[in-house]
């Protein structure tokens, strides 16, 4: 990541207390994409005084501020991943919950020819695909 959460906290103005200092860098070192109390394990780990509530909170206060973003893939609990200027999709594993982030041009150009087609200029997708992996 080139810019961590705690920086893009700074820049938007938010005030940023000690529990929220460690609640940016652990999300900020995630490479996954926890839920809150997935997030709330690992920020325990570092200071077993934050709350769970604090992690709720804090949690939403990045989303509002475009820090994180929220997913609600299918058959789970919400997840979160810093917000960066990059577009990608997510394949989601649904033995393992495995997420993976990919990009393929063919797939975007593809979607963009179809809101051309229908009539539309495309602003914005999310494109989540579902499956297993292949037996050897």
């Amino acid at each position: 990541m080139s810019e961590n959460i705690e920086q893009k906290c700074l820049a938007k103005g938010v005030k940023l207390t000690d529990q929220r200092k460690i609640i940016a860098k652990i999300m900020s070192e995630s490479n996954d994409h926890p839920d809150v109390d997935e997030l709330y394990n690992r920020v325990s780990k570092v200071d077993s005084k934050i709350s769970i509530a604090t992690v709720y909170r804090t949690v939403k206060l990045f989303e509002e501020c475009g820090i994180l973003t929220k997913h609600e893939f299918k058959g789970g609990k919400a997840r979160y991943e810093e917000l960066n200027e990059g577009h990608h999709d997510h394949l989601i594993d649904l033995k393992s919950g495995e997420i993976i982030e990919f990009v393929d041009e063919e797939i975007e150009n593809l979607q963009e020819k179809i809101a051309d087609k229908l009539g539309y200029r495309l602003v914005d997708h999310k494109l989540e695909l579902y499956g297993v992996k292949k037996k050897p």
